[in-house]
């Protein structure tokens, strides 16, 4: 039995890049709902891939046009299928799309991210839930995996912090296949939103991301990236 918590599968198995990609290749799959079994894979489509990673951009400007709550559960209920150590799943995400909310978040935001923020149809919060070990005999029933956590601070933040940066990823490319544009952020006022959105509970907020449908004409000019040979090497 695998007792690493840091595995991210959900079947005990010590961890292999083998599982990585079929898990990760599988959830890009289901995003475009093509067909597949356990030795079979289809690869996307150049047009898929353009969409989700080679044309898609950042966005600072949107469009007057609203996201319905349906997208919303549809999103989220892809982005819970990807990932995370031990299946600990610790994202939470709180969806602020009425006026009431965007105005509850404004005071957090920092003066670069406020306009943008509040024109966009939807900010998404996402959360950290630092009691997600106590879901475990839920999530991974086939270990006691939460008695890997219970009285260690330091593992505790650092599993909330990593996974649900990755949930947050995942909800970047989820939205992006499902046709919506993204604007993550960091600039905010981290103790004003759990204030606002997380009192009482144990979530935290880690960051923030707009979603909408962007407005091409406030785009920037596309930032340098890094080849192969500068990011990668293969040993």
């Amino acid at each position: 039995m695998n007792e690493n918590p840091g595995y991210y599968g959900e079947n005990g198995a010590p961890p292999h890049t083998g599982a990585l990609l079929s898990h990760s290749t599988r959830y890009a799959a289901l995003l475009f709902s093509f067909s597949f079994t356990r030795t079979t894979l289809m690869t996307l489509s150049d047009q898929a891939l353009d969409q989700i990673f080679r044309e898609a951009r950042t966005h600072n400007g949107w469009q007057n046009k609203p996201i319905d709550d349906a997208v919303l559960r549809q999103l989220t209920e892809l982005v819970l299928l990807g990932p995370t150590s031990a299946n600990s799943s610790p994202g939470r995400f709180v969806f602020v799309k009425t006026p009431e909310g965007k105005e509850k978040l404004r005071p957090a935001l920092s003066a670069g991210n406020l306009e943008k923020t509040m024109a966009a149809p939807v900010t998404v919060i996402v959360g950290m839930d630092m009691a997600f070990y106590e879901h475990l005999p839920k999530l991974f029933p086939h270990a006691d995996a939460r008695i890997w956590f219970v009285g260690n601070d330091r593992l505790i933040a650092d599993t909330a912090f990593r996974n649900s940066t990755l949930q947050g990823g995942y909800l970047i490319l989820a939205a992006r296949a499902l046709g919506l544009d993204t604007g993550p952020m960091s600039g905010f006022d981290a103790a004003k939103v759990d204030a606002a959105f997380f009192a009482g509970t144990s979530v935290k907020a880690n960051f923030l991301i707009n979603l909408g449908y962007g407005d091409p004409s406030k785009l920037f000019p596309r930032s340098p990236r890094f080849s192969f040979d500068e990011a990668a090497r293969i040993v």
